[in-house]
């Protein structure tokens, strides 16, 4: 008797909510783990962080925060996804939007706010664009793949802000530290109450259900749904695959982007080198946990909000912070390995003896 791995024709609509959410329980379980051989009781440090996320105003309205850029990341990541394109470069793309956003409010930031602020955003978006559009003519043109050329342009796209950061926009007042001056009032976005909730939140939440109508209910989402499903078949059907390969990618970047733009105008208030802890990184996990789902990489996006949230105040209690990174992790390594039983179903098979 042997296992065998046979591909399904179609995945269980079960399986596919059973998979990420055991994904999460076995993280957390290793997580534990790891906490106990540290010495600590995993029960407390999970409360702790889930008090330090959810417990409070200023805790939950934190973790809105970081779950706003990781949603945007992951929307632009899973439109990518679905037509089988593997973005990584959503990081660069965030760095390119933030450089753009900036140039516009360090140089304009005299204009009016309801003029600077949708000319930062489109610049933003332009820029993530242009930054995804490469990738995407070299893989539609030349067949290169687009997953080593998005990934090494993220280093050069950091790279590029920590030189202006250092070089022509550092702020003269900031003490040598690597960051432009400060925006004016008219290039930073309205916060809700006392809290750092900005309208980019808003505009994630928008962009999730306008995505998912684009891949559910449009033509061209079915032919992002066809292209993602069997090339063969798309050009069978006629499909302009490269075409698609070029805009599709172009659009993704252009949604990270947003990401970058809205954490200068809505949260430093300035570019500065390491903007980003690693949101486009992260939204590649909170995009596979969502199943590419706009609507479901909402509260994922918010899970992996808190878990940095929590990460970050418990730290406080000794524990380092790179718990919350090593939890991410584990839940992409359990995920990962849990798509196989998505697409594949395990059956016993029985050799026959020869005679």
């Amino acid at each position: 008797m042997s296992l065998k791995f046979i591909k399904r024709l179609e995945s269980p609509a079960g399986l596919q909510v059973a998979v990420p959410v055991l994904s999460v329980v076995l993280a957390l379980a290793c997580g534990a783990l790891l906490l106990a051989l540290y010495g600590q009781s995993p029960l407390a440090v999970y409360r702790s962080m889930l008090d330090s996320a959810f417990g409070t105003y200023y805790g939950f309205s934190e973790t809105l925060v970081k779950a706003t850029p990781l949603m945007l990341a992951a929307l632009a990541i899973s439109l990518a996804f679905r037509m089988k394109l593997w973005n990584i470069g959503a990081e660069g793309q965030i760095y390119m939007g933030a450089f753009a956003a900036s140039g516009i409010a360090l140089f304009l930031g005299h204009w009016p706010a309801w003029l600077l602020l949708p000319l930062m955003i489109l610049a933003g978006m332009l820029a993530g664009a242009v930054w995804a559009f490469i990738p995407g003519l070299l893989k539609a043109s030349l067949q290169v793949n687009e997953t080593l050329t998005s990934l090494l342009l993220n280093y050069v796209a950091i790279l590029w802000v920590g030189y202006l950061c250092l070089g022509p926009w550092r702020d003269p007042a900031g003490l040598n530290f690597p960051l432009s001056a400060r925006f004016s009032d008219n290039a930073t976005l309205p916060t809700l109450g006392d809290s750092r909730i900005h309208l980019g939140l808003l505009a994630a939440l928008v962009l999730a259900v306008v995505l998912w109508l684009v891949i559910e209910r449009t033509r061209w989402g079915y032919e992002i749904r066809v292209i993602g499903e069997s090339w063969e078949a798309a050009r069978y059907a006629g499909i302009n695959i490269p075409r698609n390969i070029v805009l599709v990618m172009a659009f993704s970047g252009a949604l990270a982007a947003l990401a970058g733009v809205f954490e200068v105008s809505g949260i430093t208030h300035r570019l500065q080198q390491g903007l980003s802890p690693g949101y486009g990184y992260s939204a590649i996990i909170v995009a596979w946990l969502g199943q590419l789902n706009p609507l479901a990489i909402v509260p994922v996006a918010i899970l992996f909000g808190a878990l940095l949230v929590g990460g970050y105040s418990v730290q406080t209690e000794g524990i380092p912070f790179a718990i919350a990174l090593i939890l991410q992790g584990l839940i992409l390594f359990f995920l990962l390995g849990g798509e196989v039983f998505i697409t594949h179903r395990l059956t016993w098979s029985h050799k026959r003896r020869a005679k």
